[in-house]
């Protein structure tokens, strides 16, 4: 496959100043959730130009079909959201938008999906089946893939298999180097909980007429650590983390009522059933130890992503014909569960499924700040390498599964 993994290189390679162009575009235009207007008219606007049709999806999602109906599809996704994040990168393509940035590089994801497109509608006639390419909103709020998958994304045509590829910043792995985990759970579930403990409020010099709910969700927060330390098997991967306490607005006032909000992350959803168990339990009974109610609610479930064996093998082949020593060893899945979620989860409960990571800022180079950080960077020279890797992928992939 040398000549063909060459062509597909060097024609990635040929887009590069309007992948850059593309993405630094969408950079200065960053926007939320499901509420993509300018994100979304770009890509429909891109991918018409290229002679494709774009079809919606869900809320806000696109998909494009290319190659040739009645034989096998394989699906890849590239996510469009930004998060709520005020941007202090130093860059001369900066956010223009308050308050929103790019910290995760699904600017980088869009703009290499459209090359993508490019690509394969180029050799549309080489496609030995059919590619559906999936443009998805909300992966931040663990909400598009999930809305996309219930509006049929998955069907006509019926979906075989399915790929995506996440950049990476502030970790080592080398700019322009592809990351492909072994077969197995890649990374955790998540889910959000909410605790509510009510009490009685009252004048804090008379704590003794109050029923005070600060100290019961302290008594909460505190327990709910022995968690990890007395009832879980050592080596089993479970984080809760109480990211937010709030409570009263005067320091002479004891409040009627306190919340706590959270994660909770596991390998597997028995963990995490456990573990909402366990927390409705905690917080039920602490409160009534001191005279108080709480009420556990949870919220956005993602579940974990599972990397499929046979994509596994299949990825690493396919990419290591195209960057061949870039394409870094196995990675085994198992041995360490990855603490970050991803809502492309969905897809892979559903189909095989195969996450691909490329380096794109390596703290070994200088990139010092990770993903979700208001201080992120990416280096746009890996474009071309995500654009040839995702469009590639398909293309072997129906060559060897038609």
């Amino acid at each position: 496959m040398d000549g063909l993994s060459t062509l597909f290189l060097n024609e990635a390679q040929a887009l590069q100043e309007e992948l850059v162009s593309w993405r630094r575009a969408l950079h200065r235009h960053p926007e939320v959730g499901f509420e993509l207007p300018f994100t979304k008219e770009f890509v429909r606007q891109k991918l018409m130009e290229m002679g494709c049709d774009p079809m919606e999806c869900g809320k806000t999602g696109l998909v494009v079909v290319l190659g040739k109906p009645g034989g096998k599809t394989v699906l890849l996704r590239g996510d469009m959201d930004a998060l709520p994040i005020a941007e202090q990168a130093e860059v001369d393509y900066r956010s223009e938008t308050d308050g929103k940035m790019h910290a995760c590089g699904h600017d980088l994801h869009t703009a290499m999906m459209l090359g993508a497109a490019g690509l394969l509608k180029q050799y549309e006639d080489k496609l030995e089946g059919q590619v559906k390419l999936m443009y998805q909103p909300a992966e931040e709020i663990f909400g598009g893939a999930h809305d996309m998958v219930q509006s049929g994304v998955l069907e006509n045509p019926h979906v075989d298999a399915a790929m995506m590829l996440h950049v990476t910043t502030g970790i080592p792995l080398p700019n322009g180097c592809l990351m492909i985990p072994d077969g197995g759970t890649g990374s955790a579930s998540s889910d959000e909980f909410r605790i509510v403990v009510k009490g009685k409020g009252g004048h804090g010099a008379m704590p003794n007429l109050t029923v005070d709910p600060i100290n019961v969700m302290v008594h909460i927060h505190l327990a709910l650590q022995e968690l990890h330390a007395r009832e879980l098997t050592p080596g089993d991967f479970l984080v809760i983390t109480p990211g937010m306490l709030r409570a009263g607005e005067a320091s002479n006032v004891i409040p009627d009522t306190a919340e706590m909000k959270g994660t909770i992350r596991a390998a597997d959803s028995k963990m995490a059933d456990f573990a909402k168990k366990r927390i409705v339990e905690i917080a039920e009974a602490t409160a009534s130890m001191f005279r108080a109610a709480a009420e556990v609610t949870f919220a956005k479930h993602c579940p974990p992503m599972i990397a499929d064996d046979a994509m596994s093998k299949a990825a690493r082949k396919y990419l290591t014909e195209l960057l061949g020593p870039a394409v870094l060893p196995p990675v085994p899945a198992q041995s360490k569960v990855g603490g970050g979620s991803e809502d492309f989860a969905f897809v892979s409960v559903e189909v095989p499924t195969i996450g691909v990571f490329l380096g794109a800022g390596d703290a070994a180079q200088g990139y010092a700040y990770p993903q979700h950080h208001p201080k992120a960077v990416f280096d746009d020279a890996v474009l071309y390498r995500g654009t040839a890797a995702y469009a590639y992928f398909a293309l072997r992939w129906l060559q060897e599964h038609s």
